[in-house]
């Protein structure tokens, strides 16, 4: 389990990230039209997941904003974003926005994801949603980069996770 911080407080998750080299977890997560998403779907292409608590938070917000910037630029590159949110609130989000360049993907349903990926917040005011984590995955499938950011009010290092590529 990590140990992350939510203004300070300490928090924890219910477990660990994947470890790099390790083969991607498959998940079924769902897009903002309803339809599913599993890891196939994105067969032979890189994928950076920004997993966040919410799309209704600031710092959350700004990162899909920034990963949507970058996105455009990416060959062969997807950027999932994915969150507990309805994916109601993240079409909204996205269409307030303008965000076009991103997959918005949620884990409302069971959380699955969260707790396959170990990144599920355990107690605080946060429990139940995913923790701040950022996990490359390359064309073949193999996890390459981790970031679990240790205050949820902090941004993921964005160049880092794009240098991996």
């Amino acid at each position: 389990m990590a140990q992350i911080t939510l203004g300070g407080a300490p928090t924890n998750t219910n477990g660990n990230l994947p470890n790099i080299g390790d083969s991607a977890i498959d998940f079924q997560l769902t897009a903002v039209d309803l339809s599913a998403k599993t890891l196939s779907d994105f067969q032979g292409q890189n994928l950076v997941l920004n997993i966040f608590p919410s799309v209704d938070t600031g710092v959350c917000a700004t990162s899909v904003r920034n990963f949507n910037k970058t996105a455009a630029n990416l060959n062969n590159t997807s950027v999932l974003c994915i969150s507990r949110d309805l994916p109601f609130a993240q079409s909204r989000f996205c269409g307030a926005e303008g965000i076009e360049n991103v997959v918005m993907l949620s884990d409302f349903n069971s959380g699955k994801f969260g707790k396959d990926y170990g990144l599920e917040i355990t107690d605080g005011a946060f429990a139940g949603l995913h923790s701040r984590c950022i996990v490359v995955i390359n064309t073949e499938g193999s996890v390459i980069y981790t970031e679990q950011v240790p205050e949820i009010g902090q941004e993921p290092n964005y160049d880092a996770a794009l240098a991996s590529l």
